[in-house]
């Protein structure tokens, strides 16, 4: 077998307690799928009273609205500060709260298991999850920012590796089909490295970080959090800077959600947008929010504020599919996802769009 072939660790490394923090990302990684609700008809006037009960049930169902989360982003922050839930409140919608999920891929098994309707990921997870013909559609979209920082190459702080050629021969921990395999799969291609000779590792985050700090793997393409943790408490260093295809963030909602329950779920959304611009207005409570929901430094919690940016969320115009869709196409070229998908075909038929 090649050398430089893709590698999966068999076995979980063991590190010393609260070196790392078991924390999540914010955006990026994927499988998913939802079921439908169950609807009331009345079978005979003689069954009134029960057929009545159950649509009231159903109605109660579809005033209710699942956000799921991870540890960092937006909709943990929604359920902090409260307004959400408030505004949802004057709309007879109710709020239940999922979570916290370790990562996307958790995330979308609950969507996957009818266990939530919403949640924020990455494009390329998204992406990954409707490709395995999972029911899923896209709601909001954050559009990318190309002089972002939220995503790295990050190396030991005493590596000889200084810059992408240097991952010739090399490890590198990636999520595997995630937002960190695209970020080193497009930094390789933008030097005109072939991808071959660096051998991919593929680890969650969880066990990415310890496998960098303890020498296992040589480098690790991540995103923010983890990427000011390594830096300010472990002494890594990036080799790159901004990313050389910025990528989406994804409301990815549940599609049967969006078929029955389409107010709730705009509701919501607008609701999230609404969060999301009172944060870019208050970067010091999105700082204080970091260290209260994920137990960070108060110096992390500000860098990661920095690098990642606003946060705006919107829904996708016929620009943002095309450029999902171009972004989908090259998974497909690059074989991480095993078939196409049609983006336009995959927006939330919630009558907002431009591209319906």
């Amino acid at each position: 077998m090649n050398n430089f072939t893709k590698h999966r660790f068999s076995e979980k490394l063991k590190y010393p307690a609260g070196k790392i923090l078991a924390i999540a990302a914010f955006l990026i990684e994927s499988i998913a799928s939802g079921c439908s609700q169950q609807t009331a008809t009345n079978v005979s006037a003689k069954s009134d009273t029960t057929s009545n009960t159950v649509t009231t049930k159903t109605t109660e169902k579809n005033n209710a609205i699942r956000l799921g989360y991870q540890k960092g982003g937006i909709i943990p922050l929604a359920r902090q500060r409260g307004e959400l839930e408030r505004q949802l409140a004057t709309q007879n919608i109710k709020v239940e709260w999922i979570g916290p999920f370790d990562r996307c891929a958790t995330l979308l098994n609950s969507l996957n298991g009818n266990r939530a309707d919403i949640g924020g990921c990455g494009d390329i997870p998204s992406i990954s999850g409707i490709a395995a013909g999972q029911p899923l559609c896209i709601g909001y979209v954050q559009r990318p920012r190309p002089d972002s920082l939220g995503n790295a190459i990050l190396v030991r702080g005493d590596s000889p590796i200084r810059k992408p050629a240097d991952l010739i021969g090399k490890k590198v921990a990636v999520n595997q089909g995630g937002a960190g395999e695209y970020l080193l799969l497009k930094v390789l291609e933008k030097e005109n490295i072939p991808s071959y000779k660096v051998q991919r590792v593929y680890l969650s985050p969880n066990d990415a970080a310890p496998a960098l700090y303890q020498g296992s793997v040589d480098a690790w393409a991540v995103w923010e959090p983890y990427i000011s943790i390594a830096e300010l408490e472990h002494k890594a260093q990036r080799i790159t800077t901004t990313h050389p295809a910025p990528t989406y963030g994804i409301m990815i909602v549940r599609s049967d959600a969006a078929k029955e329950n389409p107010i709730a779920v705009k509701a919501a959304l607008t609701a999230l947008s609404q969060d999301g611009d009172w944060l870019n207005q208050n970067t010091k409570a999105a700082s204080d929010f970091l260290v209260k929901e994920l137990k960070l430094s108060d110096a992390v919690a500000k860098q990661v504020t920095k690098n990642r940016g606003s946060e705006s969320y919107v829904f996708p115009n016929a620009e943002d599919v095309a450029k999902l869709q171009k972004t989908a196409d090259w998974l497909l070229e690059k074989k991480i996802i095993p078939q196409r998908v049609d983006i336009a075909a995959s927006v939330c038929p919630l009558g907002t769009t431009a591209v319906r």
